[in-house]
């Protein structure tokens, strides 16, 4: 470094900057995933070994959270899980703004066709998928995948759909003799009930969407009334929800399996759907509810919801405090004991770091897979529980975890989204 000369004042006198360290910006973003890596789904592919150390590339599962190459190379702005496979969206005025990686089977994630004529079932890194655009400076702003269908939201022209159909879940007509292994078929929902779509939402064989005014739509696989649509009939074309939530402005739905949970804009919640361990709690004992119905007074005296997440057999919720409710059937974080609840139930706060020396931490985002629970602080811990199938849980071993644990993501976590086997989560990096 330069000295000061005699005589230069002090103020004149600037030092030279030997060496910056790379900062990232506020808009970076970084992926982890983890779990289930043989589906291909976690988009990591590392070849297997034939030598003595053969063990350490036989790749078959991710213990902890791994950063993906692909956040690396990409702006990646949506991430969503499937039953076996991952779907990102990229910031881009180019045609690829998809990518899809996993399980292919019924071309939820596109068509691949090395050779013509021979698609591909599993990829195991992410390739694009096409999507025939209007125009190339749509963006995509909302995503999510069901057990075997995808749905893309765009800005300007509404939600293409990809995948199986079989009970009308892409929002078009059912054809009992469709071949969907190798189809290049996408569906272009503009709107509904000429409203603009503001969110999607998909359960294992069905598809949620919210319009602009909070209304909702479903379409799909109804057997256990999880379309909410007074029947338990397939729709193939999306119909607005019946019930209470008809006169409300709905801002979210959340749903994984059959169940559905919606929330107002006042944070009230509301219930559809498979209704086995009492997810959707009815004066009357019913295991399928095919419409809407207000869970005021079940909630009651828990504040103000402001998020809300569906697993295959149990309902988890977050309030403006910061508190974590659960109830339904499974490891709901409430310890080895107790495996069923049929009322909402707090998981001690100090599980998720809330203590006297940290008395402002709260839980904001909640999320859910078939069977596995997730937790995001304020502080961007994320914190994970519930059956670590093929390790989804992420915390380094393959036993199912009864109570919250935190998991060692290396950023501050802002989303996470869970299947069945793998999840993924979005950060924004520490430095």
């Amino acid at each position: 470094m330069p000295c000061r000369s005699a005589g230069e004042p002090v103020s004149s006198y600037v030092p030279t900057q030997i060496f910056q360290y790379p900062i990232s910006k506020k808009s970076d973003r970084r992926v982890y995933v983890w779990g289930l890596a043989e589906t291909g789904a976690l988009g990591v592919h590392l070849p297997r070994g034939t030598s003595r150390k053969k063990y350490k590339n036989n790749f078959s599962y991710a213990w902890h959270p791994m950063r993906s190459s692909f956040a690396e190379r990409f702006d990646v702005t949506e991430i969503a899980c499937g039953y076996g496979f991952t779907v990102a969206s990229i910031k881009t005025d180019e045609q690829h703004k998809v990518f899809g990686t996993g399980i292919n089977t019924d071309s939820q994630i596109g068509y691949h066709a090395p050779r013509m004529g021979h698609p591909l079932e599993i990829l195991l890194s992410p390739a694009p998928i096409y999507i025939p655009y209007k125009s190339l400076e749509t963006q995509v702003i909302g995503l999510d995948a069901g057990r075997a269908h995808t749905l893309v939201l765009t800005d300007n022209e509404g939600v293409y759909t990809l995948g199986n159909n079989a009970y009308g879940q892409c929002g078009r007509k059912i054809n009992p003799n469709e071949e969907h292994r190798g189809s290049m078929v996408s569906h272009n929902i503009k709107s509904l009930g000429k409203e603009k779509i503001t969110s999607v939402c998909c359960g294992q064989d069905h598809s949620l969407f919210v319009t602009e005014s909070g209304k909702v739509y479903a379409c799909g696989w109804g057997a256990d009334g999880q379309t909410g649509l007074g029947h338990y009939d397939n729709q193939a074309i999306p119909a607005q929800v019946k019930g209470d939530i008809t006169s409300e402005r709905v801002v979210k739905v959340a749903s994984t399996g059959d169940c559905v949970l919606a929330l107002n804009e006042h944070g009230e919640l509301f219930g559809w759907g498979n209704s086995e361990y009492g997810q959707v709690p009815m004066a009357k004992t019913q295991q399928q509810v095919n419409m809407s119905y207000a869970l005021v007074n079940f909630t009651k005296g828990l504040g103000r919801i402001v998020d809300i997440a569906s697993g295959g057999s149990f309902c988890m919720i977050a309030n403006e405090h910061g508190d974590v409710f659960v109830w339904g059937y499974g490891l709901l974080g409430l310890g080895p004991n107790v495996q069923h609840a049929d009322k909402p139930k707090q998981i001690p706060p100090a599980l998720f770091g809330r203590n006297e020396f940290n008395p402002e931490c709260m839980v904001q985002k909640v999320a859910c897979g078939i069977g596995h629970l997730a937790a995001i602080t304020n502080n961007g811990d994320l914190y994970m529980w519930g059956r670590n199938r093929h390790g989804c849980l992420g915390l380094g071993n393959s036993k199912d975890q009864n109570f919250p644990l935190r998991v060692a993501v290396g950023a501050h976590v802002l989303k996470v989204v869970c299947s069945v086997d793998h999840t993924l989560a979005m950060c924004r990096p520490f430095v």
